[in-house]
């Protein structure tokens, strides 16, 4: 057997007593770390660093920030990390305005609200007041805030519906250069059709259609009337096929006076 080196107790206890040394100093540093920030916690939470300072709020267009906040319950002064997030969020998601919404806390004392509403895609007129139909097929009611968006059509003669929410599908569907060009929609039922709608165009046109083909057939707006005398202005009839009979012209069959695709 290979003897190794016996080292005798006087030699042993200085090494043991410098192992037990370094042992306590990294307790005593960790003791003093957890201590330390123990009272810097303890300081910040009872400091007005940890109070909302400021609250953002960005996204919201149809909703001014003070609505946002009577609807929450946020306000600046709460303790930043007693706000109920989800809560709050969940009173939001509640709006028909609203379509996602994002509550985040920027260190120290910021908390930031960012939303994402519902589109407005078009106006229903009723007693020459306007409202608001969003994306989802409502109508936002009387009281809410309602800031009229450019080139959004106008609904005539329309009622919250079955009929309406399937317009505001059809409408959402089209690419927005289309609806832009849409100055006003009316509801014109018949016999034959009880979706038809009658259309008046901001270029001086005219079109009929019907709301369960509509967005199919006015996709290709442009091409129709691109293939048309500039200078002529009719009336584009997309029920059955696509036919276009300028202002002035009845009973007359010609090329100039009429089109078909």
């Amino acid at each position: 057997m290979q003897r190794g080196k016996v080292l005798s107790l006087e030699e042993r206890i200085p090494k043991i007593k410098e192992h037990r040394k370094r042992k306590a100093n990294r307790r005593l540093i960790l003791l003093l770390s957890l201590f330390f920030l123990l009272i810097v916690s303890v300081v910040y939470f009872q400091s007005p660093l940890s109070h909302i300072k400021k609250i953002e709020i960005s996204g919201n267009e149809k909703m001014s920030a003070k609505d946002i906040l009577s609807v929450t319950g946020l306000t600046e002064g709460l303790n930043i990390w007693k706000v109920d997030k989800h809560f709050a969020k969940e009173k939001l998601m509640d709006l028909s305005e609203i379509k996602k919404v994002d509550i985040s806390i920027a260190f120290p004392n910021i908390l930031k609200i960012d939303l994402v509403e519902n589109a407005t895609i078009a106006y229903v007129e009723n007693k020459q007041n306007f409202y608001p139909l969003l994306e989802t097929g409502e109508v936002l009611k009387k009281g809410q805030r309602m800031n009229l968006v450019e080139n959004a059509p106008i609904l005539v003669n329309f009622e919250s519906g079955a009929i309406l929410e399937t317009l505001a599908v059809e409408l959402e569907q089209l690419p927005p250069e289309i609806v832009h060009v849409i100055s006003e929609i009316r509801y014109d039922p018949n016999k034959t059709d009880k979706y038809h709608i009658y259309l008046f165009m901001n270029d001086g046109n005219e079109v009929q259609a019907s709301i369960s083909s509509f967005s199919e057939k006015m996709v290709h707006y442009p091409s129709y009337i691109s293939q048309l005398d500039p200078d002529i202005r009719g009336v584009l009839d997309l029920e059955v096929g696509s036919f276009f009979k300028a202002y002035g012209v009845e009973g007359k069959g010609s090329d100039e006076e009429a089109k078909k695709e």
